[in-house]
């Protein structure tokens, strides 16, 4: 405690105000302050806001680049997708999740959000087009043919595609042995040029509340449209994605020391960067939490004394 003040300077304290008086408008300030403050935020906000930019949906993407919509899908189509093959937790395939010290968190945990591309993306939203007895016919083909045959004309759709034109919103490829693939594909791009696939997709968890897009974002993330506009945006991890708003506005300023890490080596080219950025930011976070009991860092502040500065009138009364 500090020690109390002598008699006469309270004294003094106590004494009325020897010197003048100016007369304070207290509403008139608040209004000033007010109306400078709003002036200010409506400023600053058509200057620096972020852009009110449109969502990027499956029907865009399937208007925008139909050839890049069509080789995403025929991939989904056939397993080659890089969904189809990424293993938990959305599919069984081993030996590809991120691992550290030889353990995989994603193997040991499984498949809790299981996806079949091809049932998923292609084949069940086809099947709620309703009176469309080509397709109908389509679809009952393909799935009555073998997995090698299968395999086969989507291998050979996905080889043409680099020659598709469109008629009237209509892919036309080269003569080719597709069987039921060309029919399935074209009758798929028309369903997500009119937003029918995006509301397939989401409706299919069954879900009172469909708010759950993890398929059409993976689906999304499967072709180079979606990764082209973020490019664009200036959203990729490379360019610090993480903590950006579209364009070059600035967003999460505080996630600047997580996504750090992904724009340096090792990280920067390990095939397992996710894992070990996030080993990395627990064991900070741990050490941060724990700072209170870590002996010696805790009685730091103690030692360095730069409280005294900060407080240096109250210890210059206090020691006299």
């Amino acid at each position: 405690m500090s020690a109390p003040l002598p008699p006469a300077q309270m004294a003094d304290e106590a004494a009325p105000w020897p010197g003048p008086f100016v007369r304070y408008d207290l509403v008139k300030e608040f209004v000033v302050a007010l109306a400078v403050i709003s002036g200010l935020a409506v400023l600053l906000t058509i200057l620096f806001s972020s852009p009110d930019d449109p969502a990027t949906t499956i029907q865009s993407w399937a208007k925008a680049s139909p050839s890049d919509f069509l080789t995403t899908a025929v991939t989904e189509l056939n397993g080659t997708s890089a969904i189809a093959t990424y293993g938990p937790p959305y599919t069984h395939t081993s030996g590809v999740s991120q691992e550290i010290a030889g353990v995989s968190p994603a193997e040991v945990v499984g498949v809790h959000i299981p996806i079949d591309t091809a049932k998923d993306y292609v084949i069940d939203p086809l099947k709620e087009i309703p009176a469309d007895p080509r397709l109908k016919a389509a679809l009952a083909a393909y799935q009555a043919a073998p997995l090698k045959l299968q395999e086969a004309w989507a291998g050979a759709y996905e080889e043409a595609l680099p020659k598709v034109r469109f008629l009237r919103g209509v892919p036309i490829l080269p003569a080719g042995n597709y069987g039921p693939v060309s029919t399935m594909m074209a009758s798929l791009l028309g369903l997500a040029q009119s937003g029918g696939l995006d509301g397939a997709l989401v409706a299919a968890n069954h879900r009172f509340y469909e708010t759950n897009y993890t398929k059409p974002l993976l689906f999304l993330a499967g072709g180079e449209y979606f990764a082209e506009r973020a490019e664009t945006q200036h959203l990729l991890g490379t360019q610090w994605g993480m903590m950006n708003e579209t364009g070059s506005f600035p967003g999460q300023v505080w996630l600047w020391l997580y996504t750090f890490w992904y724009q340096i080596e090792p990280f920067k080219s390990s095939t397992n960067a996710d894992l070990l950025v996030f080993s990395i930011m627990g064991i900070l976070s741990l050490a941060l939490i724990c700072i209170p009991f870590i002996p010696g860092l805790r009685t730091l502040p103690r030692h360095l004394r730069v409280y005294r500065g900060i407080w240096r009138e109250h210890y210059r009364e206090v020691e006299g």
